[in-house]
């Protein structure tokens, strides 16, 4: 058979105009100039190899989640029963003018920019407490639902079925038997392993179950870039876990060479969880076009704490639901204003050091201003391409004045943010690009001088596990490997 060069030419001239056409489509939609200068380029130089990956990697925006909830969000605010607020800071807010509002540790202005970005309010009366590890952890989930009288909300990034999943499977088909409603919520990306039998076995309990996937509209086909990475449970409207563990027996520290695993948790318990259960509902709402129907007790902004247990639930927490359907660049903006809200010290730590522009420049100009800036990172890697990458940026850093630290015994995996002496954040959002556009996330901020002690205690236990890097890390590295740091951080906006 003679070979048709022109057949060959047509298909060529086909492929370089569908490049062009993504490259302005990257242009137009890309939230970054330098992500749209990569895939404008790419696309329009070599589009045999580019197309294909930008079907699936290039969309910054999930506009069929930001459509639902501009369509619904009145609705899911009215029927899931979000407390009424408005920004704090003006002439009407009562919590500022009776002294409620925690103003001697973070200035006015960084609450109502936290309160703004977040949508959520400042809430006080409430008690957070820090789960260190994947044991601790699992046994206060476990010990929560086992208490479930009403309702149990299970959502996680990445489900497996093994020891770990079983016990939690177990635990909630008994939950179910004895009458309470669970509804459960997997990332159909980050759970790609989960046994059809485990989520048919569930669903045979009465449990009801259902995969998030960015693909739930035929528009939407093509959006596997987006991952919802959260990490909820919530019992009864009355208790709440976040953080950074996933179900899997690696969170216990039993899969080496990554064991054993350093992670942190938290539970809630107070008023504000009913925001923590709001940013579950948004989800659910997204997969099954339903409001899920459990009700939080009612709450209202202001809770007096009690008088037998002041100095315990006496914490102000703001919830910091971020996504890619949000407007603006949510989770990277809570990042930069934590940064600059610091006056001593901000100390963070994270598995992933891929920062972009904005916050890279914010944690400079803290360091030069002589704020004590420390960045933890672990010494073993998950991701290759990840860790390259880190390295390189971790060198700039330290170019810059910013202490990076490696932990040394295990993966280090948890994502916390401690400002000065006065507030924590802790949650599911790292330290890159990924969190900061394509991830569904959730962090806690915390306004309290005790619980800020507490997480400080903690941070100071990893960093004596740690060992300070200087610039040698990079300079002694081989040709090959700092080839590699380079080519890695080009990947940077979609890692």
């Amino acid at each position: 058979m003679r070979f048709d060069w022109s057949t060959l030419g047509i298909l060529l001239a086909i492929t370089h105009l569908l490049g062009l056409i993504a490259a302005c489509h990257a242009i137009l939609n890309t939230r970054t100039s330098q992500g749209a200068i990569a895939w404008a380029v790419s696309l329009a130089t070599m589009p045999y190899f580019t197309l294909v990956p930008y079907l699936f990697l290039g969309r910054s925006k999930f506009e069929g989640y930001a459509d639902a909830r501009r369509l619904r969000n009145e609705t899911l605010r009215t029927r899931a029963h979000m407390p009424t607020w408005h920004p704090p800071g003006g002439p009407d807010d009562e919590l500022a003018n009776t002294g409620d509002w925690p103003v001697d540790e973070l200035s006015t202005r960084v609450i109502r920019s936290f309160s703004q970005l977040a949508g959520m309010p400042l809430v006080a009366g409430n008690t957070v407490r820090t789960l260190v590890n994947g044991e601790v952890t699992f046994s206060a989930i476990f010990d929560a639902i086992e208490q479930a009288r009403r309702y149990v909300i299970v959502q996680f990034f990445i489900v497996r079925a093994d020891a770990l999943g079983d016990m939690l499977k177990d635990t909630l088909l008994a939950c179910a038997a004895r009458g309470v409603r669970v509804l459960f919520l997997y990332d159909s990306i980050g759970s790609f392993d989960l046994p059809a039998r485990y989520v048919h076995d569930l669903r045979a309990g009465g449990i009801e179950v259902h995969p998030f996937s960015a693909k739930r509209r035929f528009v939407n086909r093509f959006q596997l870039n987006f991952r919802n990475h959260r990490k909820i449970v919530v019992v009864d409207g009355e208790r709440a876990f976040v953080g950074g563990h996933n179900v899997g027996v690696e969170y216990l520290g039993a899969k080496p060479p990554l064991s054993p695993w350093r992670d942190t948790h938290i539970e809630v318990r107070g008023p504000v969880v009913a925001n923590i259960q709001f940013a579950f509902t948004e989800d659910w709402y997204w997969v099954t076009q339903e409001l899920p129907g459990c009700e939080p007790p009612a709450v209202t902004q202001r809770v007096e704490p009690r008088v037998e247990s002041r100095d315990s639930n006496d914490m102000h927490c703001l919830v910091m639901p971020t996504g890619p359907a949000d407007r603006q660049e949510t989770c990277s903006l809570f990042f930069v204003e934590a940064i600059n809200a610091a006056k001593k010290r901000v100390w963070i730590t994270t598995p992933y050091l891929v920062p972009d522009e904005a916050v890279f420049s914010a944690l400079r100009l803290a360091a030069l201003r002589g704020v004590d800036v420390r960045i933890m990172i672990p010494s073993r890697r998950d991701h290759f391409v990840v860790f390259e990458a880190s390295t390189l940026y971790a060198y700039d850093a330290v170019r810059a004045g910013i202490r990076i630290f490696r932990y040394k015994p295990g993966f280090l995996h948890q994502k916390v943010v401690l400002i000065d002496d006065t507030a924590a954040a802790i949650g599911s959002a790292n330290l890159d690009n990924r969190s900061f556009r394509l991830n569904f996330e959730i962090m806690v901020l915390t306004v309290h001088r005790g619980f800020a002690a507490e997480v400080e205690a903690m941070l100071q236990h990893d960093f004596e596990q740690a060992f300070e890097i200087d610039r040698g890390e990079y300079r002694d590295a081989h040709a090959w490997r700092k080839i590699s740091m380079h080519v890695a951080r080009l990947f940077a906006p979609i890692l």
